[in-house]
């Protein structure tokens, strides 16, 4: 990509003055929605960002929050962009003749909807580049794999460098990356931490999860796969050791509400060949995991034996599925050198997290009794794993020296902590699977308020992403890059 990418940060609440600044140093054009935050002079903002200006006023028909009528819109819109760069328009105001008020290289005419094939999502595009812009935008609406694709086949057939196009929500989060590889001039970010849409990333995390700017050479996709992993780790592990390899690969996450839609709508279609990049590897995240090695071509014998896979790498067409969750649990215990042979440990989750974790330390010795609110579910993946089962509310902490929590809870401040401290033995260790981004789990902090031993799921997560690194590029993780994460995520 050896050509200029924007980012534009798009306000939805009135910035500081040193907020101002900051967005100075990680954006070129700060987008103002005026619907949502009501009109900003351009000279107050100017004072403090060089950058340019984008004002909009977008409508509740395209999802926004304006319901006026034409002319209260065309009125409102010139005399709120005065002084702006760029205006953001609407096919209704070009259809009403306000857009003639500003020049074509002050133009950006966007489009928010839900096509019902690519072919209309063209004759939508057709009508939009009728009119001279700047730039145009065109975002679809998509609750499912498959239509989320569209965009990027749009841009691709267009072969245009003036283009914005991406699939909206959660869902579609990835296309706004990978948009860029297909020639869209810029990519929407938000400039706080309320997003202007769903799906929106921050300006921050395009900068420190994807190592902004994008790398032009991108060859290989990499993913995270499952829902939510909008706020997984994992694309700010990959992509600091892929840049820093010089790996032509990016890393992307794709939230999914259907994982069997996902595959046939994505996988299958052999990748992104129209973006110049393969699908070469996924890593897998709850509630997938089974799913993953069930529809693999191949699978580990590692991944048979525990019926969950979190890998899946493309071997000359043959997806292949692994796992290395049981190394998230053993990586860390190892490099605190504790020992394992006859421990009492209680697993806290019989998912697929759960269930490597109870195999991996019933393997290495330890005494392991599986526990889960669903006695139905727990007793069954026990019997499985040929370990006891007992109910999550019969759990007496006391008796046992290992805790290992693999479930999502923890997340939510409103939740419950999965195991009570004050009863633990003294010399007792807890390992929580659940992570925040940038801070310890509320459990994690209570362990070590306690004077236990806890072990933060982020060192987990690194742990089990550097044999699904390996796997996936063919290249060992840079030591240097997982000593700093073990200094950040790592300590007591």
């Amino acid at each position: 990509m050896p050509r200029a990418v924007a980012i534009i940060a798009s306000l939805t609440a009135l910035p500081t003055p040193e907020r101002l600044q900051t967005l100075a140093g990680l954006c070129e054009i700060l987008e103002v929605r005026a619907d949502l935050i009501g009109d900003v002079e351009a000279g107050r903002l100017r004072e403090h960002f060089p950058g340019r200006l984008l004002y909009t006023l977008r409508g509740t028909a395209e999802g926004g929050s304006f319901d006026g009528g034409p002319e209260a819109r065309a009125a409102r819109i010139l005399e709120g962009a005065e002084g702006y760069d760029l205006v953001d328009f609407e096919r209704q105001d070009v259809a009403g003749g306000v857009v003639e008020s500003i020049a074509p290289g002050r133009r950006l005419l966007s489009w928010h909807g839900r096509p019902e094939s690519v072919e209309e999502l063209a004759t939508v595009a057709g009508e939009l580049l009728a009119t001279d812009a700047c730039w145009y935008k065109l975002v679809t609406a998509t609750d499912r794999s498959g239509p989320d694709r569209w965009p990027l086949a749009l841009l691709h057939d267009l072969g245009r460098g003036d283009v914005i196009a991406f699939a909206g929500g959660e869902i579609g989060s990835w296309t706004r990356l990978l948009s860029l590889l297909l020639g869209a001039p810029a990519v929407f970010a938000a400039a706080g931490p309320r997003p202007a849409a769903a799906g929106q990333l921050a300006v921050e995390t395009l900068h420190r999860d994807y190592q902004w700017p994008l790398a032009d050479d991108v060859r290989w996709l990499l993913g995270v796969v499952g829902m939510p992993v909008a706020e997984s780790l994992s694309p700010y592990l990959f992509n600091r050791a892929l840049r820093r390899l010089g790996i032509p690969a990016l890393y992307v996450p794709f939230q999914v509400q259907n994982f069997g839609e996902f595959w046939l709508e994505v996988v299958e279609e052999g990748g992104f060949p129209d973006a110049g990049c393969v699908l070469r590897g996924l890593s897998v995240t709850a509630p997938n995991k089974r799913l993953a090695m069930a529809i693999a071509g191949a699978t580990s014998p590692l991944a048979e034996q525990i019926r969950s896979a979190n890998t899946l790498v493309c071997h000359d067409g043959v997806w292949e599925a692994d796992t290395t969750d049981p190394e998230g649990v053993l990586g860390p215990l190892r490099r605190r050198n504790i020992g394992l042979r006859g421990r009492p440990t209680a697993v806290l989750g019989a998912g697929g997290a759960g269930r490597a974790a109870a195999f991996a330390l019933a393997h290495a010795g330890a005494e392991v009794r599986v526990f889960n609110r669903s006695a139905e579910r727990g007793a069954r993946v026990a019997k499985e794993l040929d370990l006891p089962f007992s109910p999550w509310a019969e759990l007496d902490p006391a008796g046992y020296s290992l805790v290992v929590h693999a479930t999502p809870l923890g997340r939510s401040a409103e939740d419950p902590l999965p195991c009570a401290v004050d009863t633990l033995p003294a010399d007792a260790v807890g390992l929580d699977l659940a992570y925040l981004r940038d801070r310890p789990t509320p459990w994690v902090e209570a362990l070590r308020s306690a004077g236990r031993v806890a072990i933060d799921g982020r060192e987990a997560l690194l742990h089990q992403a550097i044999p699904q690194f390996a796997a996936m590029t063919g290249r060992e993780m840079p030591s240097d890059l997982v000593a700093e994460q073990l200094a950040e995520w790592g300590g007591e």
